[in-house]
């Protein structure tokens, strides 16, 4: 190996395929859509190109699942800032504007989210991981709406 030769390191599954979603949502981040190529993910990752394919069957497949992993984290960080309240109203409130400020909405999710709903227009199983993530947040939503104490008289939350 020359010294320009990439360095490759042995991850379980779970590392490897977790570290080619971030090499693809940092070059789509960095670049767009176009800027992932195979080659580029697969250099970001330390990896050969054939090695995405073990773990996903094409590049969409790798796009989707980058989606999927950035929809979750956004939600988990929604779900942890909500944590850090005592109150069902204050809990609630919390979840809501974590939605409107870093690491939610920053300059690079939003960026990638706008990019990634392009793709969801035309792309069914795109729409599917979409349906998903966002069943997934307004389930989290449903949760903390329901904890609210219920004024007499109020109509039951949905």
């Amino acid at each position: 190996m020359t010294e320009d030769s990439p360095k490759f390191a042995r991850l379980g599954e779970d590392a490897r395929r977790a570290a080619l979603i971030n090499a693809a949502l940092t070059l789509m981040a960095e670049g767009g859509p176009a800027a992932a190529t195979v080659r580029a993910i697969a250099q970001k990752a330390g990896v050969t190109p054939g090695l995405i394919r073990h773990y996903f069957s094409s590049k969409q497949d790798l796009t989707r699942a980058a989606y999927q992993a950035m929809m979750s984290e956004m939600t988990e960080a929604n779900l942890a800032a909500s944590g850090q309240a005592g109150r069902p109203e204050d809990r609630l409130a919390l979840f809501i504007a974590s939605s409107l400020r870093p690491p939610v909405a920053d300059a690079r999710s939003l960026g990638l989210w706008a990019g990634f709903l392009h793709q969801v227009r035309h792309d069914p199983q795109m729409r599917a991981v979409h349906k998903a993530t966002y069943l997934q947040y307004r389930d989290l939503l449903q949760t903390l709406i329901a904890a609210l104490p219920r004024q007499a008289g109020a109509a039951q939350l949905r």
